[in-house]
């Protein structure tokens, strides 16, 4: 038997192999370019993974008030024109007295100390304040 194995090693001078070449499929590994659609529908197919919507993210919501937005805007440019104008009196330029004003959800209390401008934020909604002293130079 091992004689007959041996015979046909000497008997077989002509053996042949292929190449084996590695074609990928995906496009952007250097594969078919038809391919992409096939797999990306595919991929779309399998995923079944949704984002959790943020409510706090102010440009993903589409249940937005305009009059709300409007109200937010106009009270921004309010206490936007009052912060300017408390700068420009630390400065030396006319500008806001002291006194308290009630701007839709805020009432600003401004006053004179030893140190400089004291100012009182106070959000009416949440009761939140916030106190800011601007030194005199």
């Amino acid at each position: 038997m091992g004689l007959f194995f041996v015979g046909m090693l000497f008997f077989s001078t002509h053996v042949t192999a292929q190449d084996l070449v590695y074609t990928p499929k995906n496009p952007a590994f250097g594969g078919n370019t038809f391919n992409y659609q096939w797999m990306l529908s595919s991929a779309n197919a399998q995923n079944t993974y949704e984002a959790p919507r943020d409510e706090s993210d102010p440009f993903g919501r589409l249940d937005r008030n305009p009059v709300n937005d409007f109200a937010e805007s106009l009270n921004r440019q309010i206490l936007s024109r009052l912060s300017r104008e408390l700068v420009s009196n630390q400065f030396g330029e006319e500008g806001l007295e002291e006194g308290q004003y009630t701007l839709g959800d805020y009432q600003i209390d401004i006053g004179n100390s030893d140190e400089g401008i004291d100012i009182s934020i106070i959000d009416l909604k949440t009761g939140a304040t916030t106190n800011v002293s601007v030194p005199y130079f």
